[in-house]
């Protein structure tokens, strides 16, 4: 599907508006038109607890042949760049070449060390996924909530009508992740903010022929995350032996992407180039990915997707709403400190 992005400028609240997390984070105003129409506990101290199945979009079945595997369409390398405060990421879905690919707005692999990080910072109208790859990271929020993620661990995070929160490294040395931004349908915005935190032993695995999966979202080889994904999503993190051959079913009206984590692979075409670590594959129309490990170390990428929500989207900064009139809404509240945001005048993290 494809999108068309086009900048607009919300002058008169900029001028109000300029706190320093807008410094901070390099995002530029957008509006994106579409041109076609098991059980976890949530965990929080504050929020309520929420017991959630886990979203009962099928996926097919994981071992019958794919018919029509999907090709590469788009291929970016993702390169450093300044983020957050000394901090640096890798962006690939975000940027010009790739405003977003519906429902997902953002991807980054991010790296810091001591003192840099994400300090504190709101969020509207939208669900972060931080997946740590080494290291640590601690979260706190305006709410009281306040956690520490290591290697393996994930923190799936429904801003909703507004979060302000803080993400640092939690020990010494180079701290590595991903996050995952996945848009919220419009009926779904303004709903109370929770989370969804999984450590690494908590996750499920599944191989098969020498392939290897850890199920953040989503089902593969008969296994099924148990996280629940209000946006119907599936995240993958897939370690492929060399000599693997994966085929894995994507509902066909889904959108789906892989990020390439480390090593090399064929994707789409076993004829095809092989694509190498960093790179982001967006894929095109079909019914299910195939990919190959014709090297001669192991490839680790995620593999992403997610039904489009063929809305409008408008994002200014953290905060990503429907219209115009949203956006400035939110930005009212966050500075005026209301509408979920009652907090945020008046707190700091201690990070």
């Amino acid at each position: 599907m494809m999108n068309i992005s086009i900048s607009i400028s919300i002058s008169i609240y900029t001028r109000l508006l300029l706190p320093s997390f807008l410094n901070h984070f390099n995002f530029k105003p957008t509006t994106t038109i579409p041109t076609t129409k098991p059980r976890i506990q949530i965990k929080s101290s504050f929020f309520p607890q929420f017991n959630l199945m886990a979203s009962s979009t099928t996926m097919g079945e994981n071992h019958g042949e794919i018919k029509n595997p999907r090709q590469v369409v788009k291929m970016l390398l993702s390169e450093l760049q300044d983020e957050g405060v000394g901090a640096k990421v890798r962006r690939s879905i975000g940027r010009p070449e790739l405003r977003s690919l519906d429902p997902f707005l953002l991807l980054d692999e991010f790296q810091a060390s001591p003192p840099a990080g994400f300090p504190d910072h709101p969020h509207r109208g939208f669900e972060t996924v931080t997946y740590m790859l080494e290291g640590a990271f601690t979260h706190q929020d305006f709410a009281g909530h306040k956690g520490t993620i290591q290697a393996g661990d994930v923190q799936w995070m429904t801003a909703g009508r507004g979060i302000v929160h803080s993400e640092m490294p939690a020990g010494p040395g180079v701290q590595k992740g991903l996050q995952l931004w996945i848009n919220l349908s419009s009926k779904d915005k303004m709903i109370e903010p929770r989370y969804q935190e999984l450590q690494s032993k908590d996750i499920t695995e599944a191989e098969k022929d020498g392939v290897f999966v850890r199920i953040i979202a989503g089902e593969a080889f008969g296994a099924r995350s148990p996280v629940y994904t209000r946006t119907p999503t599936l995240y993958m993190d897939f370690t492929m032996q060399p000599g693997s051959h994966l085929q894995l079913p994507i509902p066909e009206n889904w959108n789906s992407f892989a990020y390439i984590i480390d090593g090399e692979g064929i994707f789409g075409n076993e004829k095809s180039a092989p694509i190498k670590s960093h790179h982001c594959i967006v894929f095109g129309s079909g019914d299910g990915i195939e990919v190959w490990n014709k090297s001669d170390t192991a490839l680790r990428f995620a593999l992403v997707g997610g039904q489009p929500l063929n809305e409008p989207v408008l994002q200014h900064g953290p905060f990503v709403m429907n219209t115009r009139a949203e956006i400035r809404q939110a930005m009212e509240d966050y500075y005026t400190g209301r509408n979920g945001f009652e907090r945020a005048q008046h707190w700091q993290s201690d990070q």
